[in-house]
């Protein structure tokens, strides 16, 4: 329980915080967290494949936050799966957008319950099959949209899931943000 109230009111801090926008490498970021992820991979096969990910104009510890949700939990939900496969990549819509994404080949989910996904407690898969609170990517949404960028998200069951984020060229924080 103490979780839980620690995760939603990071949530609710996630609302308030100032944005503090650098230039930054996508690259480097998923790398640090990709780093982490293998040293806590307990010795399962996980093949790892990071694309071509540019320098953006985003707040660095916020970004971290988003490739760690994701990044973690293409773990997590790759853990039944004897040698896991996790992709971080990247497009851009010249002028319009960078378009990351994180793929994996675990458990996947059904496509009728995409719009639930980004929604706090809103979870796919039963607490005892995989640990977490609900509001990972919540927090994802939440950081993405203080930055001008969308979510969203593609998954069959047992076949994976692709989880994207946009984030505009040149940043500039909605006024509301």
């Amino acid at each position: 329980m103490g979780l839980l109230i620690d995760e939603l009111l990071e949530f609710s801090r996630l609302g308030r915080k100032e944005v503090h926008t650098s230039r930054v490498s996508l690259r480097a970021i998923a790398e640090e967290v990709i780093a982490e992820a293998r040293d806590e991979g307990h010795g399962r096969s996980i093949e790892w494949h990071v694309g071509a990910l540019p320098e953006v104009d985003a707040d660095p510890a916020m970004i971290r936050q988003v490739f760690a949700n994701l990044i973690g939990n293409a773990v997590k939900y790759t853990a039944p799966r004897s040698h896991a496969v996790i992709e971080v990549g990247t497009s851009v819509d010249p002028g319009n957008e960078v378009v990351v994404w994180v793929r994996d080949n675990g458990v996947g989910f059904d496509m009728q319950y995409a719009d639930k996904l980004f929604g706090v407690f809103q979870r796919l898969h039963r607490a005892e099959e995989f640990e977490g609170t609900g509001i990972g990517l919540a927090h994802v949404r939440r950081i993405v949209e203080r930055h001008g960028g969308r979510t969203w998200a593609a998954g069959h069951p047992d076949q994976g899931a692709t989880i994207y984020f946009s984030l505009p060229v040149r940043a500039e924080v909605p006024a509301h943000a």
